[in-house]
């Protein structure tokens, strides 16, 4: 069974960092491309960075130079570590992972981040 389980979010103030986490089993993970998406209350999906299995990375424009993407392979855990952070980067953030239908096939639950002073 496919598991995709993010952790890491909470509250911070603005200009303040945040290191997400997303552990997976059932697949093997270092053949996979992966993505961050966050949706913020009221509106709808937003990419924010992949990585792909080569380690080849990209970002949305708005989160690039703040927010890095990384994996471990070793240890089957996707990151994005969020530097920097404004209100409007306040959403729900769910990893995913790319499947061979060069689609989202797996999402995770979703770990919260509140930016606010």
């Amino acid at each position: 069974e496919v598991q995709l389980v993010e952790s890491g979010g909470g509250m911070v103030q603005p200009g303040g960092s945040l290191r997400l986490s997303c552990a997976v089993s059932g697949f093997t993970f270092s053949r996979y491309s992966m993505s961050w998406v966050r949706q913020a209350p009221g509106k709808g999906p937003e990419w924010v960075s992949f990585i792909s299995a080569g380690r080849e990375t990209f970002y949305a424009d708005n989160v690039k130079g703040r927010f890095t993407i990384s994996r471990d392979n070793a240890k089957n855990t996707l990151f994005l570590q969020m530097n920097s952070l404004k209100p409007e980067d306040t959403a729900l953030y769910y990893c995913a992972k790319f499947g061979s239908a060069s689609s989202y096939d797996y999402w995770g639950q979703g770990t919260q981040v509140t930016v606010s002073s």
